[in-house]
């Protein structure tokens, strides 16, 4: 029987923060990075799983740190076993009783756990010869309820209702799984509307986001609102009346800043709000929605468990979900958040402005689209196009849409040279600029 042999971390970190991409009004200057986490057998089949945790440059260590702290569970263990019951595995990390401590269900220990759950999923999918959302997409109602861990969720969604949600899509399973190979999954693109750029460089994106056939733009806002009025109105002027363009505060406001600016932003049509305030307020973005309809609220990627999305749900918090592939506690956890907004009915838009991330959730959304939702009805997936060349299978985007992943596991994996001269402090990269 094979063994897990190998657990082995890198911090890898890219200096974005040379030409401002990334960059938005709470975070002005990221190097986007990845504690990075390669997870090995003594299988013949030598395939490995590969995983990762986002962050934005200092503190990538601490994060390795918190993914190295998990291998005592993985060593030794046999592979059939941990990965045959995906869900007894997820439970063994969370409910560590030591670790607990430092979350419970939050923060860096959380994340770190999505990197080690993400690599058992990228190996179990790579096992099966699929990609991961073919994979999920595969199971039955019944195994896919015992992946989640309902605990602290009964009083919005049970199993027998999430059992209920999933079969009742069952039936179009096939034909949407057609349909997502033939056309792809909705996308949308952030990349014009980083704060740091110039007004002539946001336009010229604009204008080609258009032509490459985007129907969504997303501008970072919250740095000066007479700043943010003129690049709305240079946005719209680009893209017409016709295209989307959402808005991301990235945190930046407390709820009557948040109100009386997107107010502000209301002549030029923003279509959502992201993250108008902190990500644990679920009252005030509640009061926030409330303030600012028609425009939607969105939020999510930093919402840090299914516990603080079930309530933003209870509280008509929010008109869009976003859940990230790597914050919550891996693919276990998204399954949940997944099905809690089916439950209430909310349109899902993944989180993907890191490096890896669309690679991640695109899986997901397919997932979701395929074997929970439906439908990809108000549904995009964020796209920002830089550091692709970085993973051995980057995402396709084709007329503004995601093509299906085909090759088996969850596209992780990067490519062996970038963990080389990427790698932090020592990396090829890191020796030409300073720390």
């Amino acid at each position: 029987m094979p063994t897990f042999t190998r657990f082995e971390t890198h911090d890898v970190r890219f200096p974005t923060s040379k030409h401002l991409d990334g960059s938005d009004a709470m975070n002005p200057d990221p190097d986007y990075s990845a504690a990075y986490l390669i997870i090995g057998t003594d299988a013949e089949d030598g395939l490995e799983g590969h995983g990762f945790a986002f962050t934005i440059g200092r503190g990538n260590d601490v994060q390795v740190a918190a993914i190295q702290a998990l291998a005592g569970h993985i060593l030794g263990q046999d592979v059939d076993t941990v990965l045959a019951d995906m869900g007894t595995t997820w439970r063994l990390f969370v409910d560590d009783s030591q670790l607990r401590w430092l979350g419970p269900e939050k923060g860096v220990m959380n994340m770190a756990i999505s990197a080690v759950v993400n690599a058992l999923w990228d190996l179990k999918a790579k096992r099966a010869g699929l990609p991961l959302w073919d994979l999920l997409a595969g199971l039955t109602p019944e195994q896919l309820v015992d992946l989640v861990d309902f605990r602290y969720l009964t009083d919005a969604l049970t199993r027998d209702e999430a059992l209920d949600i999933l079969r009742k899509a069952e039936p179009g399973r096939a034909a949407r799984r057609a349909e997502l190979i033939e056309k792809g999954f909705p996308a949308y693109t952030t990349t014009p509307g980083w704060l740091g750029y110039a007004d002539e460089k946001l336009v010229r994106l604009a204008k080609e986001a258009v032509q490459q056939g985007y129907t969504q733009i997303k501008l970072k806002v919250g740095g000066n609102v007479e700043d943010d009025v003129r690049r709305m109105r240079l946005a719209r002027e680009a893209v017409g009346p016709d295209i989307r363009i959402a808005t991301d505060a990235n945190q930046r406001w407390d709820v009557a800043d948040a109100i009386e600016w997107v107010k502000a932003l209301t002549p030029y049509d923003p279509w959502w709000i992201e993250e108008p305030t902190s990500p644990d307020d679920v009252l005030g973005h509640a009061a926030i929605r409330k303030g600012v309809s028609p425009v939607k609220v969105a939020t999510g990627e930093h919402v840090q468990n299914r516990i603080v999305f079930k309530q933003l749900l209870q509280a008509g918090a929010l008109d869009v979900l976003q859940i990230d592939a790597a914050r919550v506690a891996g693919v276990n956890e998204n399954i949940a958040i997944l099905l809690l907004a089916a439950k209430f009915d909310i349109p899902v838009c993944p989180h993907a402005g890191g490096v890896g991330l669309c690679e991640l959730v695109q899986h997901l959304s397919m997932f979701d689209f395929v074997a929970v939702a439906g439908t990809t009805k108000d549904r995009v997936i964020e796209y920002v196009e830089h550091l692709h060349e970085h993973f051995l299978e980057p995402v396709l985007i084709s007329r503004g849409n995601y093509v299906a992943p085909q090759q088996p596991g969850f596209s992780a994996q990067m490519v062996p040279a970038t963990l080389e001269q990427f790698a932090f402090p020592g990396g090829a990269e890191w020796l030409e600029v300073p720390a």
